[in-house]
């Protein structure tokens, strides 16, 4: 006598239609969103001007400060000394005050003396927000 197995109804009554229409549609809803995000910010407007407005301070990125075992500081992609670093660092404050964040990345191997050079630097800069990165 032959085995009879009983197949659910679960996966045969489960569609993906409905699915796949609101996919489409919340896809419609960000293009459409997108676009008129970018037609309001090219609009050419001038604004009034009041004697009390003050600029807009914007949450600053996050700075990388990379320093090699030989010593080099980097920032951006550039290398820079010690002096133009802080002054780096000070032209970036005076964009940003009070928001600007800078992450000291220290190879193991260079010497605690350039680590404590990039916090004098912050220091100098006004930037109190600076942590050293580890793994």
């Amino acid at each position: 006598m032959p085995v009879q197995i009983k197949k659910g109804l679960s996966g045969s009554s489960l569609s993906l239609t409905p699915l796949i229409d609101v996919v489409f549609l919340l896809l419609i809803f960000f293009l459409v969103t997108t676009r008129f995000e970018e037609e309001e910010r090219d609009m050419a407007v001038n604004l009034p001007k009041a004697s009390a407005a003050e600029p807009t301070i914007f949450q600053g990125k996050e700075i990388f400060v990379t320093i090699t075992p030989t010593g080099e500081f980097f920032l951006e992609g550039k290398q820079y000394s010690a002096s133009s670093l802080e002054n780096k660092l000070k032209s970036l404050y005076e964009n940003n005050p009070g928001k600007q964040k800078v992450k000291i990345r220290a190879d193991q191997e260079s010497r605690t003396s350039h680590l404590v050079t990039v916090m004098n630097a912050c220091n100098q800069a006004n930037i109190r927000d600076y942590t050293i990165a580890t793994e």
